[in-house]
């Protein structure tokens, strides 16, 4: 995201939430807030209105979870990254069904989180390795036998391939050097996949892929 991004913090441990905010600061992002419950967290994005919230899930008073489905629901340019400990996948789900734009465990390394942060503003769902590799494993299990072919979904060959690569966890750079054609192109028919299958993110469109079997594989962990 852009330099001046104004980011609220939400975490009940309140050393965590120094260190964030150091590295947060170091990169020339904003820090206007900090929360430590969900109570708190939607009363300072109301007061706020930050660009970004980094979202912890387990907290008194109320949840991440549910305070990310408040902040969306008054608040839908608001962007929500989930930071947390937990690589439960039922989590990671309800995650995506509230609303955040993304789902990092606190576990990676400073430059990896970055480069999952920056990729919010271009339209990605930053989601760790280990957690996109855990949602095709999960929808693969669940499938009940036989892929949806392309007039099933409605979409064309070339969306469909765009589709597939996005559920492998390809950012829109990668994208489009792998099928040469511009980002913006990607970008398009990234639009025309939310439109037609209505969807709301990208997160979405890897839940809805991965549960289609179209994953194409598993997402490399991260070193």
């Amino acid at each position: 995201m852009s330099e001046r991004t104004r980011v609220l913090i939400v975490d009940d441990h309140d050393l965590f939430r120094d260190g964030i905010a150091s590295l947060l600061r170091a990169r020339g992002y904003e820090v206007v807030g900090e929360a430590s419950d969900g109570l708190e967290a939607v009363a300072r994005a109301r007061e706020l209105m930050p660009d970004l919230v980094l979202m912890d899930i387990r907290m008194p008073n109320m949840g991440g979870l549910e305070a990310t489905r408040i902040i969306k629901a008054e608040f839908p340019n608001v962007k929500v990254v989930v930071l947390t400990v937990s690589d439960d996948e039922v989590d990671l789900f309800e995650a995506i069904k509230s609303g955040a734009q993304g789902y990092l465990l606190k576990k990676l390394k400073a430059e990896v989180f970055f480069d999952m942060i920056a990729g919010v503003a271009r339209g990605e769902a930053p989601i760790s390795p280990r957690m996109a590799a855990r949602i095709l494993e999960e929808f693969s299990r669940q499938a009940s036998g036989g892929k949806e072919s392309r007039g099933d979904v409605g979409l064309t060959d070339r969306e469909m391939e765009v589709l597939k690569l996005v559920a492998r966890g390809k950012s829109n750079k990668e994208i489009s050097a792998e099928l040469v054609v511009a980002e913006s192109t990607v970008k398009y028919h990234l639009r025309n996949i939310l439109d037609k299958l209505h969807l709301e993110n990208r997160a979405q469109v890897i839940a809805y892929a991965a549960r289609r079997g179209l994953g194409g594989g598993k997402v490399p962990e991260s070193s």
